[in-house]
């Protein structure tokens, strides 16, 4: 029997798990919030390459030898995947302006590989799979009330309000949004507690991407893997395409409070002035410097997000309250136990909650 099933949140997780239970012959609707689909998944392309040539402003990387749902998924949908370049010296800077070279051990680097196209090529592929009219963006749930068997979604576009019934319901958001819907009955404290308490994976953070004409630090020996104590980039990779362009992306060492303090122009010149001293004078003249603070996206991040977090968070499915179970499902890469964080935490997550849904329904 077809079942009416709303998900919340069109990034990896809910895209994904509408991908499962559509093929389930279950009728889905995905509502998201943003314009576009993909959550944290964010592939810009650069203004002089092709559709190839995206870069990645969110998650990039997928490690083939452990994480098996995303590796199988990018073969099934027939996705380009290319290996992340790691050949050459990294760059260490200890102190301000003093560059060490050294060359890791091969057996320190564990493989990793990339999308071409970047890694919203992943969303894109499975987003093809659902009815267009499946897919409502730019919709924002802001209610969710339990009636009997059944759960109305309210949601709001362009002004305007509409609430509609449906058998059960996946929440796909970032644990802590989930307190920005209206819950009823609400969730108990103790819920409400474990999704206020689990950070965000990566929402206080700012990425860099700067795109040059040729991966040049490769000539010099370089694998484009750097790290600073002191610059305004703590981490800083290789992100060229397979072909083309060069392209070096660093996650800041900047808090937020800091890079909102100086602004995105201040935050880009002190970014560029690093690489220049990290890789040398050909580093000064880039295509294009990309930019994106995911602590001032109000669709990932709260304020509590904002703090450094002082240790690896510890994720794990967060159960719904008794009167809710078998109607409301949370999935999400922070509900994944195994690969937290990770796409494939994401796509874990919604298999996960699909074979819940199963259980009870299916």
């Amino acid at each position: 029997m077809t079942q009416s099933i709303a998900i919340i949140g069109a990034g990896v997780s809910g895209l994904y798990a509408a991908s499962l239970l559509q093929q389930m012959g279950q009728a889905v609707t995905v509502y998201e919030a943003r314009d576009r689909i993909g959550g944290r998944i964010v592939s810009v392309a650069g203004t002089h390459g092709d559709e190839a040539d995206r870069f990645d402003l969110g998650p990039t990387w997928y490690w083939p030898d452990t994480e098996t749902v995303i590796t199988d998924l990018v073969a099934e949908l027939g996705l380009t995947a290319f290996a992340q370049h790691t050949t050459g010296a990294m760059v260490l800077e200890r102190q301000a302006g003093a560059i060490e070279h050294h060359l890791l051990a091969p057996d320190s680097i564990v493989p990793s590989k990339r999308l071409a196209g970047g890694m919203e090529a992943l969303v894109t592929a499975i987003a093809s799979q659902l009815p267009a009219a499946s897919l409502r963006l730019q919709t924002r749930v802001t209610k969710l009330e339990r009636t009997g068997q059944q759960v109305i979604v309210t949601s709001i576009k362009d002004g305007r309000t509409t609430s509609e019934t449906y058998d059960s319901v996946v929440v796909a958001l970032p644990p802590r949004l989930v307190e920005r819907v209206a819950i009823e009955p609400p969730f108990s404290e103790t819920t409400r507690e474990k999704l206020q308490t689990t950070p965000t994976w990566m929402a206080g953070q700012a990425k860099a991407l700067v795109v040059y004409d040729t991966p040049f630090w490769r000539e010099a020996g370089l694998s484009g893997f750097g790290m600073s104590w002191v610059g305004a980039m703590q981490e800083i990779h290789d992100a060229s395409p397979q072909r083309g362009p060069g392209a070096l992306f660093g996650f800041l060492r900047l808090t937020a409070e800091e890079r909102q303090s100086l602004g995105t122009e201040a935050v880009k010149a002190c970014i560029l002035e690093q690489l220049i001293t990290m890789y040398g004078e050909a580093a000064r003249h880039p295509r294009e410097v990309f930019y994106y603070d995911w602590a001032q996206d109000l669709d990932t991040a709260t304020p509590a997000d904002a703090r450094p977090l002082t240790e690896f968070p510890q994720y794990r499915p967060i159960a719904v309250d008794a009167n809710w179970q078998g109607r409301l499902y949370l999935a999400g890469t922070e509900t994944d136990s195994a690969f937290g964080g990770h796409v494939e935490g994401a796509l874990r997550s919604a298999k996960r909650v699909v074979a819940e849904w199963t259980m009870r329904h299916g």
